[in-house]
């Protein structure tokens, strides 16, 4: 019918917004990171440059409307990767997936921004080093998926205006991620944000092991 004409069509006009989100600044370092290699470490640089492929592949290819936690932790690793060799020393990167949620079909595209917003938004801004940490696993009927950094955080009041789609432009990803989780699974299952001036930012993923009509 109509409505979900136009709720598919919204859908994917979301989607679009976050494809367009890739940072130029970290297309362009990452670019120069593996380009300064090529002599003196082809190896890497030739690894780095698959990496590159494969976050370019998965932001931008046509893709359906959901895939797997694996899927997702994938991109994750091959971004912290990119940005572990455009930050050096400067990010450290823990994650951990429990084997029971690799296979939770989850919206494209749910996990991947929120790890970017903890790298630029709370790790870049700071002189010293700094951790993001990306954790899943099973509570319950639930698949509980967290990104934590210890970065600048943020004034709450902030956070909740980022969440009602008052934010600025920079923190676009954070509210069409909330919004689409609970367009799929209703309101109990948005993003829930934990965060403090200086004193970091925990963004916590929580939904079903399985919902109908949800599969990759």
């Amino acid at each position: 019918n109509r409505l979900e004409s136009l709720a598919d069509q919204a859908a994917a006009a979301e989607l679009r917004a976050l494809r367009a989100e890739i940072s130029p600044h970290f297309v362009y370092n990452a670019l120069t990171v593996i380009a300064s290699l090529v002599k003196s470490d082809p190896d890497r640089s030739r690894e780095l440059m698959l990496d590159f492929a494969d976050y370019t592949r998965y932001s931008l290819a046509r893709h359906g409307d959901y895939t797997t936690v694996a899927d997702e932790f994938h991109a994750i690793e091959t971004y912290l990767a990119l940005q572990r060799a455009v930050l050096g020393d400067r990010l450290r990167v823990q994650i951990r997936v429990a084997p029971e949620v690799l296979a939770v079909a989850i919206p494209y595209l749910v996990l991947q921004p929120l790890v970017e917003n903890a790298v630029r938004h709370g790790i870049e801004p700071r002189a010293r080093s700094g951790l993001v940490q990306v954790r899943g696993e099973a509570e319950g009927s639930d698949c509980v998926i967290s990104i934590e950094d210890d970065g600048v955080g943020m004034d709450p009041g902030a956070a909740e205006r980022i969440l009602a789609g008052q934010g600025k432009g920079d923190s676009v990803g954070l509210t069409n991620v909330d919004r689409r989780l609970r367009n799929v699974y209703g309101s109990w299952f948005g993003l829930v944000v934990e965060t403090a001036l200086e004193a970091g930012t925990r963004v916590v993923v929580r939904v079903p092991m399985f919902q109908p009509g949800v599969m990759p």
